[in-house]
């Protein structure tokens, strides 16, 4: 975990400032490798400390690598503020202006915050060799669970009840959800962020099944369509523009492509079929120690993607008061394409 740090130290020079404050809690575990819910660290070309309270110090000892640990009794935020000097980085985009306020009637003097948000977010972009396998092992659990749940059967059965079985066989098999399970059949599918209800999946319903799986801190996305039967031959057309967006997007990934670009290779080959109006959503987004994190591909992004980047590639169409699709990996961004961490075929399945 050290090596995080020093990665993070290298890059204040040309940001101007002498530590990096930081108090994010995700961006504290991917530097320190701490999983409590209340500490922070201070990083610099000297220094590497971990700063937390009584409740997490053994915790602290046994997780954290590479940095000191210290335990802040009493004034937290004094705590840390007698441990800052020069011009420090503070997370602006996750420190409220009231905290930093507080933090400022601490502080010595000659002693400044610099807003420096979205130093460690840039980091995080690209994984290394243990979170890629933690985030294929992710990723290959949720697939299990969706096989799990086509053998069990669709037609007939309520969406709140697949994605309730669906979370509880994650959880079986030593996961978490990564978030709450969508199941949307019907017209229902047509709402890109649905919540299940308890709507029976009628016979011939095409059924939008989104799922992620969370592994050692680390998250998967995915999303498979079906049908609970034979769909019909307008529900199979739009699942073959979207399979065909979705095939041209993957086969467009390389490290150097712009979020920008990317996004519109699926958007384009699902204009040219009528659907372009129906396709809202970006085509993805990076995913790690959180579900959605930078780089961020959309019509809007301005990031270029690089090699050992993990982003999602889920394009869409969505069809008011009939019908959803949509289809959606996880692949890691390589020099000469990507590797689909994603195991499931993406012919149209019918689940009875």
């Amino acid at each position: 975990m050290r090596g995080r740090g020093d990665r993070l130290a290298a890059g204040l020079a040309e940001r101007e400032i002498d530590l990096m404050l930081v108090t994010e809690l995700v961006n504290v575990r991917y530097l320190t490798g701490f999983g409590g819910t209340n500490g922070a660290c201070v990083c610099g070309p000297e220094i590497r400390l971990f700063l937390t309270d009584f409740r997490y110090t053994e915790r602290a000892e046994a997780e954290v690598e590479g940095w000191e640990v210290a335990t802040v009794r009493d004034d937290w935020l004094g705590g840390i503020a007698e441990r800052l000097s020069g011009r420090f980085g503070f997370e602006d985009d996750h420190m409220s202006v009231r905290l930093l306020e507080r933090l400022r009637g601490k502080l010595a003097e000659r002693v400044e915050p610099v807003a420096a948000g979205g130093a460690v977010e840039q980091l995080r972009r690209v994984k290394d060799a243990g979170e890629l396998e933690a985030i294929a092992a992710a990723a290959e659990l949720a697939d299990e669970v969706w096989r799990w749940s086509a053998e069990r059967g669709l037609a007939g059965r309520s969406e709140r009840e697949v994605a309730r079985a669906a979370e509880a066989r994650i959880r079986e098999l030593g996961g978490d959800p990564s978030f709450p399970v969508i199941v949307a059949a019907g017209p229902n599918g047509a709402l890109p962020h649905a919540e299940p209800g308890e709507r029976e999946i009628g016979h011939g319903e095409l059924v939008v099944f989104d799922m992620g799986a969370k592994l050692d801190g680390y998250c998967s996305d995915g999303t498979r369509t079906f049908a609970a039967g034979e769909p019909g031959e307008r529900a199979r057309e739009v699942y073959e523009v979207v399979r065909g967006a979705q095939q041209a997007a993957l086969d467009a990934v390389v490290a150097g492509i712009g979020g920008e670009q990317l996004d519109g290779v699926a958007r384009e080959a699902i204009a040219v079929a009528g659907h372009g109006e129906r396709f809202g959503h970006g085509l993805g987004h990076g995913v790690g120690l959180e579900l959605h994190e930078a780089p961020h591909v959309s019509p809007r992004s301005k990031d270029v993607l690089a090699s050992d980047e993990v982003v999602t590639i889920e394009p869409g169409v969505y069809l008011p008061g009939e019908l959803g699709v949509r289809i959606e990996d996880l692949v890691v961004v390589t020099a000469d394409g990507c590797r689909n961490l994603s195991g499931l075929p993406k012919a149209l399945q019918l689940v009875d």
